[in-house]
């Protein structure tokens, strides 16, 4: 937990942007696995924590921007609680450690809506994202639950993502930690992964390594050697030698500051030619990506330059062909590279994706294409000193969208299908860092992670 100050103002600026009504936070509660009793770890809503700091379930808080007064709801526990949980701080207790004024018990936070919506007040809340917040927004606001998403604010959303995408210092040591526990999961996979192991023996190692460091993982461990699927969430491959490795895995730290880390590898510790001619296109794509990120400069843009040096790495090889910016404009080079380059990173992993992703990652000005791959950019908007985005651009031979796309005989002036034929079972290359901008540049956060084709072969073997 940052400091009361912390909270404190983080609030205040948030109250600034209002001139009426009452805004309203509910924290998550427990998720049950497979009964009541048996949850999954803990997951506090992470605007809640940006407020109000306190990562114990079945919290709310409202401040009522008119008055200024800021009351955060929760329980008192029991020695019943306490016997099972150990000793436990107060409600009064936590609200002091977060500069909250007052506190209440939660039975009493439908007593307080009430009054507000007697005295006909704008109530202000985020759009839900879990089942149980619809059904307490629809009991607390008397919405019907199909509209509820729909009815939240757009303007406090609105004042939210600003002021969460600008990092302070504090919370980019947190992320730098995060970042750090991420360089132990990717060199302990790149060292122990070899012929002969399964998949999730080393998924299990990542996962093991995220927890020791305090956090846990930030996202479900991607490890494959079919990199080729994107999302790759499938540990069952026994890996043999020859084979390339996707690892895209994070960590985030006991704040829930998280960490979103890349690397592709050989099995055997050296990759092949084929292997490496790949790899280092997505290398300089991944490397000049990082080398313009500056305030001011559109990230789709940056995005745009990453797939034409994809596009020409591939024309080199005799993949591609023809003029290249006229291949990427028309979106040829998706057919290799059908992702965005990336997305911000806070206390979320894809950072406030809950509030909507366009509002977070474009703007009236720079509007979310409709092109496939470009479609899938989850940030193109202007940076900004002070946010933290991925930088993650791939190259992939996708056996199914090859058959389609040479079936439709789609950009046949691009592309050479007989010769991408021939790297079907190749499987795919990604490589991403997490990157800092800062008021001239850009700074990749944390220890640098083997990323050169000898630092990874050296770091393998």
């Amino acid at each position: 937990m940052f400091s009361a100050d912390t909270y404190a103002k983080r609030r205040f600026k948030l109250k600034e942007g209002l001139d009426s009504g009452v805004i309203l936070f509910l924290g998550n509660e427990e998720s049950a696995m497979n009964y009541a009793g048996n949850t999954y770890h803990f997951q506090q809503d992470r605007t809640f924590l940006y407020y109000f700091g306190i990562d114990i379930p079945n919290m709310a808080a409202i401040i009522d921007v008119e008055s200024g007064e800021e009351i955060i709801f929760g329980y008192d526990f029991q020695i019943d609680d306490v016997i099972w949980m150990g000793p436990q701080p107060t409600l009064k207790e936590l609200a002091d450690q977060v500069g909250a004024p007052q506190s209440a018990p939660i039975e009493k936070l439908s007593e307080y809506i009430n009054k507000f919506k007697s005295q006909n007040r704008t109530i202000h809340y985020l759009p839900p994202y879990r089942p149980e917040h619809v059904i307490k927004l629809r009991d607390l606001l008397s919405i019907d639950e199909k509209t509820i998403g729909e009815k939240s604010s757009l303007k406090l959303i609105n004042l939210i993502i600003p002021q969460r995408s600008v990092k302070s210092n504090e919370e980019i040591e947190e992320m730098e930690k995060a970042v750090n526990v991420a360089y132990n999961m990717h060199t302990s996979a790149m060292k122990l992964t070899k012929p002969g192991k399964y998949e999730y023996e080393i998924s299990g190692l990542i996962e093991g390594v995220a927890s020791s460091g305090s956090g846990g993982i930030s996202f479900p461990v991607i490890f494959s050697k079919n990199g080729e699927t994107l999302h790759n969430h499938y540990h069952g491959n026994l890996l043999r030698d020859g084979d390339l490795v996707i690892n895209d895995s994070g960590a985030e730290t006991a704040m829930y500051y998280a960490s979103d880390i890349t690397r592709t590898f050989p099995v055997s510790g050296k990759f092949s030619q084929r292997q490496k001619d790949i790899y280092e296109i997505v290398l300089e794509a991944e490397v000049k990506s990082i080398e313009a990120i500056k305030p001011g400069v559109k990230y789709r843009d940056i995005h745009l330059n990453a797939a034409k040096i994809i596009a020409g790495g591939l024309k080199d090889l005799g993949l591609m062909k023809g003029d290249i910016d006229e291949a990427v404009n028309k979106g040829a080079h998706a057919l290799f590279f059908p992702h965005g380059l990336g997305h911000m990173l806070g206390l979320d992993v894809h950072d406030m994706e809950n509030l909507g992703e366009n509002l977070v990652g474009y703007t009236d000005e720079t509007k979310r294409s409709e092109q496939f791959g470009l479609a899938y950019l989850r940030f193109g908007k202007e940076l900004q000193s002070g946010y933290v985005i991925t930088v993650e651009p791939g190259l992939y031979f996708i056996p199914a969208l090859i058959d389609i796309w040479q079936k439709e005989n789609k950009f046949a002036d691009f592309i050479n299908y007989e010769k991408v034929r021939d790297y079907i079972g190749f499987g795919g290359v990604r490589i991403e860092d997490d990157v800092l901008v800062t008021e001239t540049g850009s700074r990749v956060l944390g220890k640098p992670i083997p990323k050169t084709v000898a630092e990874v072969e050296n770091c393998c073997n």
